[in-house]
């Protein structure tokens, strides 16, 4: 019988194991609707389940982009709260590309939304730790989550991810932490 999940199948996995050893990597990025940044990468690499190799298919993002996620989750449930007509704000672009203004109405909210963002992170109600979720019900081989205490996520750290999650040698940060926004700096002139 043939699973139905290819990240499971031999020859798959022998594909990728192919892939990975001439481009001399533990992983393979994958490039797509998640836009990979310095603080999120998704990426594949081979690992053992329940005795077996299988593909893992992994979202690793930095312990500040978790926090931000988490504060602007909270923050919009509030939203939703207060504005009942409120279902997210949504961008539009004109027809050169550019940013359409906003309805008053959105306007408002973003101001809110803002404002809710600022004393969550001031008052620190949100604190997030490290951690890793696997999901053994995911569309392609498994499915990893996992945020880390890193300042940017890179090549090397994600090497050394894979390394020690295959090597069971991961030690994750039991401590909560708490984040403020970067805030852009201005220039001023005297």
């Amino acid at each position: 019988m043939k699973n139905q999940n290819e990240g499971f199948e031999p020859e798959i996995i022998e594909a990728l194991k192919s892939e990975l050893k001439a481009s001399g990597k533990s992983f393979k990025i994958i490039e797509g609707e998640e836009e990979n940044s310095d603080e999120f990468v998704n990426f594949l690499f081979i690992g053992m389940y329940e005795g077996k190799e299988v593909i893992y298919d992994a979202a690793l993002y930095t312990l500040r982009l978790h926090h931000s996620s988490e504060v602007y989750e909270l923050a919009e449930h509030e939203a939703a709260k207060k504005f009942p007509n409120f279902k997210g704000i949504r961008y539009e672009e004109d027809e050169n590309g550019n940013l359409k203004p906003l309805s008053s109405e959105d306007e408002e909210i973003g101001w809110f939304i803002t404002e809710i963002i600022m004393d969550i992170e001031e008052e620190e109600i949100v604190k997030v730790q490290e951690f890793i979720d696997i999901d053994t019900h995911h569309d392609y081989g498994i499915g990893l989550d996992a945020a880390i205490h890193v300042e940017f996520i890179d090549e090397k750290v994600i090497d050394r991810f894979v390394k020690q999650f295959n090597d069971d040698t991961i030690k994750l940060d039991e401590t909560f932490y708490a984040f403020q926004s970067e805030e852009e700096e201005e220039d001023v002139e005297d």
